[in-house]
This record gives structure tokens, C-alpha cells and sequence, in this order.
């Protein structure tokens, strides 16, 4: 089955500090999703890495089974989202 967010051991690091420590879900077509949790759970850390505004450190994750890091192009055309700033 291709899932419209798949996620796999999704992690982001800034140096020594992890904002998002290997996070696992998936979401399938047509399914309301919520990503709730307190201040600095890494929320929007996990979404800007689906957007494909942030690299992951470690993992992987699809979106509409296109890689965020390997097909950045293809996810963003998916979801309408286009940034022509440098990704970190």
C-alpha cells in the first residue's frame, strides 16, 4: 500500500540538541491526521522536513511516495509548495 506520509525512524538533530528522535507513522490517502504535542515537542520541525524545508538527520520519510530528500522536487509539486531557500 502507498501511504500519502510514510515515516520511518525520522530524525533531526541541530548539533548536539534532537528536536525529532525517530519518529514513526504513516497516513494513509484520505485520512485526517493531527501532530499534537507541548512546545518544542518538534511539531514543526517534522513538518518542515516533510515539506522539504529541513534535511533529516536520520530516518526517511515519503510523501505521496516520493522521497523527501531524494525527490525534493517531485514532493513539492505535491503538495504545493515551492522555497527557493538553501535547505539545512
Amino acid at each position: 500500500m502507498s501511504y500519502a506520509i510514510h515515516t520511518e525512524g525520522l530524525t533531526k538533530s541541530f548539533g548536539n540538541f534532537v528536536a525529532v528522535n525517530g519518529i514513526n507513522f504513516n497516513v494513509n490517502r484520505g485520512e485526517i491526521f493531527g501532530l499534537l504535542g507541548p512546545n518544542g515537542a518538534g511539531k514543526t520541525t517534522t513538518i518542515k522536513m516533510l515539506c522539504t524545508l529541513l534535511i533529516p538527520t536520520k530516518g526517511k520519510a515519503e510523501v505521496d511516495g516520493y522521497d523527501v530528500v531524494k525527490e525534493a522536487d517531485e514532493v513539492r509539486k505535491k503538495i504545493g509548495v515551492f522555497d527557493r531557500a538553501v535547505r539545512k
